[in-house]
């Protein structure tokens, strides 16, 4: 009787645990978000770097394709949640993460917008006074609060889900944000797009090759 109710307790155990690896291994392991998000910025800070430094103008803000990228993350979304068999306390702490990543970024274009206002009425005077405009890049601490917004939600996911290229991509992030503080505006593009290669585009393609080796398993 007591290696029966061994046996059971240990076959109880092994089940559980079974149950609680498949739902961490749902976490949007598709790699489909990171790969939108790391080629979008990463194209979108070329561009940026191209335009100023090749010195042509282009018909529309090519950071517009941001917002326009916010469509299929929702439908990708949508689908993830519908392939989702089971949903972790991993999964939701990490929704919630990337939930308030969102409204942060949204929160830090606001702040940049009135400040970017407010500083340019200085530096209106400055320049009726003086007669030349001051020399102070302040797009390129832009560049860097960015960055450093960026590495947050990285990190933290691969440190929750131990996923080390997105962890060391979020850090690597961190280091482009510091030296960044010390470029100008079209070396912060490069940065930018670096940072967005090595934390999201691949690491979002290693999740993608992993997702079709299991999919293909399992067929």
């Amino acid at each position: 009787m007591m290696d029966d109710k061994e046996m059971n307790e240990q076959e109880s155990l092994r089940i559980i645990t079974q149950m609680i690896n498949k739902a961490k291994n749902s976490f949007h392991d598709t790699g489909i978000g990171p790969i939108l998000w790391g080629s979008v910025i990463t194209i979108c800070s070329l561009v940026t770097w191209a335009r100023m430094h090749y010195q042509f103008t282009l018909p529309f803000d090519i950071w517009l394709l941001t917002l326009v990228a916010i469509i299929p993350q929702i439908v990708i979304t949508a689908r993830e949640k519908k392939m989702r068999r089971a949903k972790s306390y991993d999964d939701s702490a990490i929704d919630k993460i990337w939930l308030a990543f969102g409204i942060g970024i949204f929160l830090l274009i606001h702040i940049n917008t009135v400040f970017v206002g407010k500083l340019l009425e200085v530096f209106r005077e400055y320049e009726r006074a003086t007669g030349k405009w001051p020399d102070f890049g302040l797009s390129s601490y832009a560049a860097s609060l960015m960055l450093m917004l960026y590495g947050f939600p990285t990190v933290i996911t691969g440190a929750i889900m131990k996923f080390k290229p997105m962890l060391w991509g979020g850090i690597l992030c961190w280091a482009c944000c510091i030296y960044s503080v010390y470029t100008d505006s079209e070396v912060d593009m490069l940065l930018t797009a670096f940072a967005a290669v090595v934390m999201w585009l691949v690491p979002g393609i290693i999740l993608w090759r992993k997702y079709q080796k299991r999919k293909t398993a399992h067929v």
